[in-house]
């Protein structure tokens, strides 16, 4: 499709004026490709539309799920449009963003002047920052005290400067409830149970109970890390193939993996894994037993 068969098409798109961001598209589009006409009609619209803050104006798209980012592309469209006459520039919010401020810096820039600018809370906390051509470049900042608290800025002289405020807080990361629950033991074998020369042994209990709102779960499974330097005892697996519940027990690299039919609701069921050290291993990290039927449903212990 070439450009005219393009343009074609867009102006037959042009009747349909209810999304604020595909407006200012086709405003910016129309006006490279020098359609006064159509660009007028549009820009009419788009300032029938605008959100008014006294003399500032802006345009927003709240239903999207971008809505911020298209609000600034938005907004730098229109702003750019203003003065725009040629060229071609991606249409990204970035760019036309910083395009629009490049256009708003030639209108307020002086080489002469200054400024004091104040910022202060109801509470008495006040802070002046000085702007003048000696540190215009310079960036200013100070951590305020009120907060949360209300703060008034109030500028006086003939600078141009350009104040904003930086919001830092943490959300603590919420707790997933689980109604899954998992529990580990290492017991040491006795002398008697252990080969000294296979070196340390000893035998894992695992108890694993359901609480949910079903009488049991799918499908669960459990998986065993074995420690660096372990494996499990064969036999050990051999009985464990039979114990309540399990449908299968396979061995994947370092991992045990125990496939349970179900597990019933409050009704903790208990199985024994024996685990053989094969070769040393020193400064050992734990290793992770856990227990899922489903990623949003799952438990572990170490």
């Amino acid at each position: 499709m070439n450009a005219e068969e393009t343009l074609k098409f867009l102006k037959s798109s042009v009747s349909d004026l209810s999304n604020t961001y595909t407006s200012a598209l086709l405003a910016y589009t129309f006006s490279l490709a020098g359609e006064e006409d159509i660009r007028a009609e549009l820009l009419k619209h788009l300032d029938s539309v605008a959100t008014s803050d006294g003399s500032l104006l802006h345009w927003s798209q709240s239903s999207s799920e971008r809505a911020d980012s298209l609000a600034v592309e938005t907004s730098s469209y229109l702003q750019y449009l203003a003065t725009l006459r040629v060229g071609f520039v991606f249409s990204q919010d970035t760019v036309v963003a910083l395009q629009a401020l490049a256009l708003y810096a030639t209108k307020v820039f002086s080489p002469h002047g200054s400024s004091t600018v104040t910022v202060q809370s109801a509470g008495g906390d006040k802070h002046q920052f000085d702007v003048n051509q000696h540190n215009t470049l310079l960036y200013q900042e100070t951590a305020l005290q009120d907060v949360p608290g209300k703060y008034s800025v109030e500028v006086k002289g003939s600078a141009c400067a350009s104040v904003g405020v930086a919001l830092f807080y943490n959300i603590p990361t919420p707790t997933e409830h689980s109604t899954l629950s998992i529990k580990t033991q290492a017991k040491p074998l006795t002398e008697g149970e252990c080969n000294k020369a296979n070196g340390q042994a000893f035998t894992l209990n695992i108890t694993i109970q359901y609480n949910g709102p079903q009488e049991s779960t799918n499908m669960a499974i459990v998986d065993v890390k074995v420690l660096s330097g372990f494996t499990a005892d064969s036999a050990s697996l051999e009985r464990l193939q039979g114990s309540i519940l399990v449908d299968s027990v396979d061995k994947k690299d370092d991992h045990i993996l125990v496939y349970l039919s179900e597990v019933p609701k409050d009704t903790p069921i208990h199985y024994q894994l024996t685990i053989r050290q094969d070769l040393p291993v020193t400064n050992l990290k734990p290793a992770v037993v856990r227990i899922y039927y489903q990623t949003s449903d799952q438990a572990e212990a170490e």
